[in-house]
C-alpha cells in the first residue's frame, strides 16, 4: 500500500526538543564565499576558463562547517543502519573549504559527535573526519566520512535486536497518530519508533541538503507498520522536516524496511513548494567504495 499523500508546506510547529537549531547565515554570505575565487588571482593573464576552473582555498564560515558536519552525519547514520548508534553533532573542531566556481564547494573538516540517546550519566564524544562536496546548488552532497566507534559492535547489535524483537512481537500492526504529542512529549514506549524513523529520515535529509538548505526532523505522524511474511520491519510514516534557513515545514512520506545488521531500505516522496513535481528518492544503505574526489 502506498504512503498517505502529503500536505503542502506550512510554518513550523513547536520544536519537540529544547535548544533547537538556529538558522543558517543569509544567502549573501554564501554568495560572497563563492565569489572569492573570482576576486582572488587578479594578476595578469588570469580570468580565462582554465583559471576559473581551478580550486581556490577559502576560510569557510562556521555555519557552513556545522551544516556540512550535519550532512555527513545524516549520511553516516543512514549507512550505519542502526537506531541504537545514531549520532548527532557536538562541535566542529576544524575545517577548510575549496571553491571551484564551475563545480562547487569541497569542505574538509573534523568534528566531534555524541550519541543521539546517551546513556544516563555517560556523555561520551566520538570523533569524525569528513570530505563533503556540494555541487553548487544541487542537493545530495557527495560524502566520505569516518568516525570512531561509540559502542561495541556486540552491544549495538544486542540493542538493535531487542528493538526488532519488540516490534515483531506486537499483536497488532503499529498505528500511531503523532510523535511527539502536542506538548512535545515522546512516550518512552514510542521512543524506539521515533529513533527508527529518524534513521530512515537521515537518508531524506542527506539527499535534500544543499550548500544553503539543511533539515531537522520535528514530528512523526501517520505511522503504520505492515505485517509481512518476511523477517524485516516494514512500515510507512509521514515526517515533518524543518527546513533552514527558510523556516518552512516540509512533509515527506517515507517507506522504510529494516532488519538488524542488514542494509536499510528507504523510499520517500516530499512535497515541494516551488515546483509542481514531488521530490522523491530510493536508497539502500549497503556498503560501497568511498567517493573518488579526484574528479571534483
Amino acid at each position: 500500500m502506498p504512503p498517505a499523500s502529503v500536505q503542502p508546506r506550512r510554518h513550523p510547529p513547536p520544536a519537540p526538543r529544547p535548544g533547537g537549531p538556529r538558522p543558517a547565515a543569509p544567502l549573501l554570505a554564501l554568495l560572497a564565499l563563492l565569489a572569492l575565487p573570482r576576486a582572488a588571482g587578479t594578476s595578469a593573464g588570469s580570468g580565462g576558463p582554465e583559471d576559473r576552473g581551478r580550486w581556490q582555498d577559502a576560510g569557510p564560515p562556521r555555519w557552513l562547517l556545522q551544516q556540512t558536519a550535519r550532512a555527513a552525519l545524516h549520511f553516516f547514520n543512514f549507512r550505519a543502519g542502526s537506531p541504537s548508534a545514531l549520532r548527532v553533532l557536538a562541535a566542529v573542531q576544524e575545517g577548510r573549504a575549496r571553491i571551484n566556481p564551475k563545480k562547487g564547494c569541497r569542505v574538509d573538516l573534523a568534528f566531534t559527535t555524541e550519541l543521539y540517546n546517551p546513556e544516563e550519566g555517560k556523555e561520551r564524544l566520538g570523533k569524525c573526519s569528513a570530505q563533503v562536496f556540494f555541487r553548487k546548488q544541487k542537493p545530495r552532497p557527495a560524502i566520505n566520512v569516518t568516525c570512531t566507534q561509540f559502542i561495541e559492535k556486540e552491544k549495538r547489535q544486542e540493542k538493535d535486536f531487542l528493538l526488532y524483537k519488540q516490534m515483531k512481537q506486537l499483536k497488532t500492526p503499529l498505528d500511531v497518530i503523532s510523535i511527539p504529542d502536542s506538548h512535545g512529549y515522546i512516550d518512552p514506549s514510542l521512543r524506539p519508533i521515533w529513533d527508527l524513523a529518524f534513521l530512515g529520515s537521515s537518508y531524506v535529509m542527506w539527499e535534500k541538503t544543499t550548500q544553503i538548505l539543511y533539515y531537522y526532523m520535528v514530528q512523526l505522524s501517520s505511522v503504520k507498520q505492515w505485517k509481512t511474511e518476511e523477517d524485516a520491519i516494514d512500515f510507512d510514516y509521514t515526517v515533518l522536516l524543518h527546513e533552514f534557513p527558510t523556516q518552512e515545514i516540509v512533509p515527506c512520506d517515507i517507506h522504510l524496511v529494516w532488519y538488524p545488521g542488514k542494509p536499510l531500505k528507504v523510499k520517500y516522496h516530499c512535497q515541494e513548494l516551488q515546483t509542481p513535481e514531488e521530490a522523491s528518492g530510493t536508497g539502500e544503505g549497503s556498503a560501497a567504495a568511498p567517493t573518488d574526489f579526484k574528479n571534483f
